[in-house]
């Protein structure tokens, strides 16, 4: 029987969830999700282990942060950030993503985690940076 190899296009069903059980996606109720191998389309991690797989086998991936989003890096939380520096129109709420404008005039998406009075605290971390992931799959197809 072949085994996934790098390079390789597969489709595969698949449930994503973190360590404490909450599902993040899943293919169920939906066609299998199709992986070239090596594209880095997916995260490292979730490639990395369909490879040496074979038609029809189930695993459980367990990807670490490092080769999923990366960890949690301090220096892209923002303290004490003005709510009067916030859009006008917007209305702050946890969870909330607001683009802010760089020094250098580059834009980028933060979230907001926490809310003061007159502050908020932004974070441009991945929602799921420093999390473990960890994939139930299945191999439908090597094409």
């Amino acid at each position: 029987m072949s085994k996934v190899h790098l390079g390789d296009t597969v489709r595969v069903h698949y449930t994503g969830r973190l360590k404490n059980g909450k599902v993040l996606a899943t293919s169920k109720g939906k066609g299998p999700l199709l992986v070239n191998i090596g594209s880095r389309r997916q995260i490292p991690g979730f490639e990395k282990g369909l490879v040496g797989m074979e038609l029809g086998e189930t695993k459980t991936i367990t990807v670490p942060p490092e080769e999923a989003h990366g960890p949690k890096r301090e220096e892209l939380i923002v303290k004490g950030f003005s709510k009067n520096n916030l859009p006008q129109n917007m209305t702050p709420d946890i969870g909330k993503a607001v683009w802010v404008v760089k020094e250098d005039g580059d834009r980028i998406e933060m979230t907001i985690r926490e809310m003061g009075e007159k502050t908020v605290t932004l974070d441009a971390n991945h929602p799921l940076a420093g999390e473990t992931l960890i994939f139930d799959v299945r191999l439908v197809e090597i094409i």
